[in-house]
């Protein structure tokens, strides 16, 4: 770069013979230069770099100590008549100002132009400087250059230039457009030559960064906009790759991962497979539990075996309580759960119902079991439930103790008990086996002190353990629809702590628990490992056996919900077969198949699925029961809806329809069968099915009572202060005792009165006073069914 600065200007600046500068420029090679001549940038560098070495001194000391004295001006010859003047005094010597003078110029506060007026030189004299070595010497460090006057030329040329293009007239069309280009590939070219080294590296690395090659992570599905912006390209160019691949693609179409690596590989690009993190994996924390957050916990013993072997009657003999009167026919017909104590160290007892009905729900209670005790009755032996109990057990992989009841019969045969165990690989210990057999009998008490001592000895061998300082997780024991409350599900807490206020999770079921009760029905604040609770909070009534867990995030659970639920649907639906050319024989021999609809409503989920399960495997060749809703709580107007419009009977198990459904029911002539034991819905549609069913008896509807108010007297007991609200009620008619649309009972009348005399019969709108023969629990609210079993032909 040509800069303005003249030949015979740096000689002079820097005290340079002329000739000897225009040596020095002419030896670089090149156009020959002159005294008018202005120097390039590289040319100046060159002078400076040379005269800096050549006028260089070893070290500083020797600099600091180089001669630099000024030689005093000639006197001028004075004439022959001049008068001597007379010696100047030794304080007006030159020798002390010029030291002085010499001290400010290495300074750098005197320039070589004011030394020379201060030595008191002429213009046109030269001011000498002794050397030690040379004659002159430049010390470029120090050279006052006045740089100020170069940008004040280039001012003065741009103000000139602009004031020239304002005269000008304007350049048009293509002129303007090449006349810019140069101006800016001079502005580029001249941006270069300035580039330091510190951004030359710097634009170096940022070359480097742009050549790296690109690495990417792609899902299994990706569209094709989505691509464009992982890669970093536009949509039309990847597009045009897959049509060069043989594919045709719009912008929003989507493509396999395979498709868009090979795609990403045509514009260099790496590509690695996306690992997509789950709302599962996002929502649970799984973490290992530290030994020292291990506790011992309370074991959780399951009750299983044949009907009538008398499971429930030893828990009963356990808990000193009665639950077997309240049951249908003594049959249990829900799971339930109980925590005992025994001799300070808690065991939780899971009842699972025994006949082959309620299977599935044996099969879950089984895998929320520690121990399994396996009730064999003495006189009865080996029966096909204590077979599927053994298989259940077996599965769940849980310690099997045999407990031999009804050794009080006089028939008991203990021995023979043993004898069938051992053929399904159940060897006593009397025997040289691992298999505790201890006789028992629930009515008198015997063995059941060492059947308990007998648990706590396999749960204490077995150590078991749990972390309580963590979230709480378990499974779902049962689950019911309540009128007043909602959702009330039975918990069994397996590891962790669960709190009143937790954001739960179970299957498609999501909410916060809003009260907790422990197997007593007292409210509790927090429930422990092995300890079962019944909870309010649920959106739904989750399915029995399904885990469930506290988290933190209720969004991300609700969410998880929703997909759970959306994926319940996709696999029902994906269930029906559709008509095609390979099934189409096949369905139409499946038209000419008769099919037996039916909707099923009951108290608890657990035992609507057993109603369905049973109901389902009784199909046969001709006829083919299939359960179109199997649903919890009363029967609504919707389940007659359904049933209606799919040609459909609705069996009711435990429950009763409300007034609407009955209404609905009676005008769209849906039949609606209620039962309380399991066996009677059993046969009645193995019945219908081949073509037998006769019944002799049929139920009448006498009408309707409403409880207003509830007395207790010591004499009587119990007596219900009631309103007929529809038909009438006899003294000899039944009544049923109906709760929130639950039977609770069906029962006799023992007294029926209207003030404080005996009635007959009490008709619509008036009130009345009701004893019952056996129930006693009535509260206000409740409804009275009043009815006959009527005896008829076909």
């Amino acid at each position: 770069m040509i800069i303005k600065y003249k030949v015979s200007d740096f000689a002079k600046d820097t005290a340079q013979p002329t000739k000897k500068v225009l040596e020095m420029v002419n030896a670089l090679g090149g156009e020959p230069k002159k005294i008018s001549s202005n120097l390039e940038e590289g040319e100046l560098n060159f002078l400076l770099e040379k005269l800096s070495r050549e006028n260089a001194e070893q070290d500083l000391k020797a600099y600091l100590t180089s001669g630099k004295r000024p030689v005093a001006p000639q006197k001028p010859a004075q004439p022959a008549n001049a008068k001597p003047q007379a010696a100047q005094p030794a304080a007006q010597q030159p020798n002390k100002p010029m030291q002085e003078l010499k001290k400010r110029h290495e300074d750098k506060t005197v320039s070589l132009s004011e030394l020379a007026k201060e030595t008191g030189a002429k213009a046109t004299e030269k001011v000498e400087v002794k050397r030690e070595e040379n004659r002159v010497k430049i010390d470029t460090r120090t050279v006052d250059l006045n740089v100020a006057r170069f940008d004040a030329k280039y001012d003065e040329l741009a103000s000139t230039k602009n004031t020239e293009n304002r005269r000008k007239p304007t350049p048009q069309g293509n002129k303007q457009k090449f006349t810019q280009r140069n101006q800016r590939q001079r502005q580029q070219f001249q941006r270069g030559k300035r580039e330091t080294e510190f951004e030359r590296l710097q634009r170096i690395q940022l070359e480097k960064a742009r050549s790296a090659q690109l690495k990417v992570a792609l899902p299994d599905e990706i569209t094709i906009s989505e691509l464009a912006t992982r890669l970093k390209q536009q949509a039309g160019k990847v597009i045009s790759k897959f049509m060069q691949m043989g594919e045709m693609h719009t912008i929003n179409d989507t493509v396999d991962f395979d498709s868009a690596a090979l795609v990403a590989e045509e514009f260099h690009v790496k590509v690695e497979r996306e690992k997509r993190v789950t709302i599962e994996e996002r929502l649970f924390v799984q973490e290992d539990d530290s030994a020292e957050d291990l506790v011992t916990r309370p074991p959780v013993v399951c009750v299983m075996g044949h009907v009538d072997h008398g499971k429930t009657s030893i828990l009963d003999a356990i808990r000193k309580t009665n639950v077997t009167a309240g049951e249908a026919g003594g049959i249990t017909q829900a799971i339930g759960a109980y925590q005992v104590k025994i001799k300070e160290r808690k065991i939780t007892f899971l009842d699972t119902p025994g006949h082959e009905a309620f299977t599935s729900m044996r099969a879950r209670g089984a895998n929320m079991t520690d121990i399994a005790v396996l009730v064999v009755a003495a006189d009865d032996g080996i029966m096909p439930q204590t077979i599927e109990s053994i298989n259940h057990a077996k599965a769940a992989n849980v310690k099997v103790i045999v407990a031999i009841n009804k050794m009080d019969k006089p028939h008991a045969n203990p021995e023979m008990v043993k004898e069938g165990l051992t053929k399904y690989g159940l060897i006593p210990e009397d025997w040289g086996g691992d298999v505790a057999c201890i006789p028992v009998s629930a009515v008198t008490g015997q063995g059941i002190p060492d059947l308990l001592e007998r648990i706590a000895l396999e749960a204490e061998i077995m150590e078991l353990k749990a972390n309580p300082s963590r979230r709480g997780k378990g499974s779902v024991v049962e689950a019911r629809l309540d009128k007043g409350q909602g959702t009330i599900a039975t918990l069994l807490v397996q590891n962790g702590t669960l709190h009143v206020g937790d954001v739960l999770i179970a299957g498609t079921a999501v909410g916060r628990v809003r009260t907790m009760r422990d197997d007593k029905g007292r409210d509790i604040q927090e429930a422990g490992p092995s300890m079962p609770v019944e909870i309010t909070g649920l959106t739904e009534v989750p399915v029995a056996g399904d885990q469930f867990e506290a988290v933190e995030d209720e969004r991300l659970a609700r969410e998880l919900a929703d997909q759970r639920a959306t994926a319940a649907k996709e696999k029902q639906f994906a269930s029906y077969t559709k008509v095609t050319l390979d099934n189409l024989f096949s369905q139409m021999a499946e038209h000419d198949m008769k099919e037996l609809a039916i909707v099923v409503k009951a108290d608890v989920q657990g035992s609507a699925e057993a109603v369905k399960q049973s109901l389902e495997k009784i199909s046969n060749e001709e006829v083919r029961v299939r359960v179109i809703h199997a649903g919890v709580g009363a029967i609504s107007k919707s389940d007659v809806d359904l049933a209606d419009a799919s040609n459909a009977i609705i069996i009711g198990f435990n429950v009763r329809p409300d007034a609407i459904a009955k209404a609905e029911a009676e005008t769209t002539h849906v039949e609606m069968r209620m039962y309380r034991v399991i066996y009677d819905a059993i046969n009645d549609v193995t019945d219908a099915m081949k073509g037998m069913l006769a019944p002799k008896f049929r139920e009448v509807q006498l009408g309707e009572l409403q409880v207003r108010q509830v007395y207790k007297i010591s004499s009587v007991g119990t007596v219900a202060g009631c309103r007929v609200t529809s038909g009438k009620i006899t003294r000899d008619s039944q009544v049923r005792v109906v709760r929130d649309g639950i039977v609770l009972a069906e029962d006799t009348i023992a007294s029926l009165k209207r003030f404080k005399d005996d009635a007959k019969e009490v008709a619509e709108g008036f009130e009345c006073g009701v004893t019952l023969e056996k129930f006693a629990d009535i509260k206000e609210g409740d409804v009275y069914e009043a009815f006959k079993m009527e005896e008829y032909r076909e």
